[in-house]
């Protein structure tokens, strides 16, 4: 699990839940007609804009926001080179008891232990990784979505309160508290909003983009494999995938060794 993706969402909940609690009269924050119009609604237009198979598919990806963090580059151009050397070793056969680091690359393998041509593997990878892409670009749009609706529903509780409030004005005594309800709706769609729905949709962006750079590496390093590339050549062309400030400091490196 991701460790800052927790804590951040256990301690935005209890900083929320902490301060109604501090603050008294706790139970007045619970509305059950203003929970079913945000998340009722908000649900209702989630279901006309995607269908429910994307909706689905969108809630299991979420579960991605708690996984632990994809592999860093330099950790895939480690094992990549490792799985040159047993393959110009002993051939491309011998990688089918090797170690992966995840699905996609052990399917890459697995293509190469059955023979297939350079061409049907990258194709087959690259459709694999643009379907993948598809995949999380529509969990961030459906969250996005929600985090766009939540509030604008919170806001129509909101009104309803009020129509509800201003058709009791002859007892005074019931303005207050009635505005204090028609407030939780918004309340309400604020806080899942803020807290749950646009943080999850930034953190799936985030991930679909660290994932789509490393499956590009692994997808250039089984092709290296594959033509039987030997080490220092993996690192000269996969070290592009690294991040700036340690691509520098391998540069540095070996104009270090290559000195007199």
């Amino acid at each position: 699990m991701d460790k800052a993706t927790f804590i951040g969402f256990l301690l935005g909940i209890t900083t929320v839940v902490g301060a109604i609690v501090l603050g008294g009269e706790s139970a007045q924050f619970l509305y059950p007609p203003a929970l079913l119009i945000v998340f009722g609604g908000t649900l209702a237009g989630t279901l006309i804009k995607f269908s429910l198979a994307q909706v689905g598919n969108s809630l299991k990806v979420a579960f991605m926001a708690f996984r632990l963090p994809a592999e860093h580059p330099r950790e895939l151009i480690e094992r990549s080179k490792e799985v040159a050397t047993v393959a110009r070793k002993n051939g491309l056969l011998a990688l089918e008891d090797e170690e992966a680091p995840n699905d996609f690359y052990r399917k890459g393998l697995q293509m190469l232990v059955d023979g297939m041509d350079p061409e049907t593997v990258q194709r087959a990878l690259r459709e694999e990784l643009d379907h993948a892409w598809e995949r999380h670009e529509i969990g961030q749009r459906v969250f996005r979505s929600i985090g766009e609706q939540a509030p604008a529903f919170g806001m129509i509780g909101t009104l309803v309160g009020l129509v509800q409030m201003l058709g009791n004005l002859e007892n005074p005594e019931a303005v207050g508290p009635g505005m204090a309800v028609a407030l939780l709706t918004t309340l309400y769609g604020a806080v899942f909003a803020q807290l749950v729905a646009i943080p999850i949709a930034d953190n799936l962006e985030q991930r679909a983009e660290t994932e789509y750079t490393n499956h590009s590496l692994i997808m250039e390093a089984i092709g290296l494999v594959q033509q039987g590339a030997n080490t220092h050549l993996m690192d000269e062309l996969l070290g592009a995938y690294l991040p700036g400030r340690e691509r520098r400091k391998d540069d540095e490196a070996e104009g270090r060794e290559g000195r007199p």
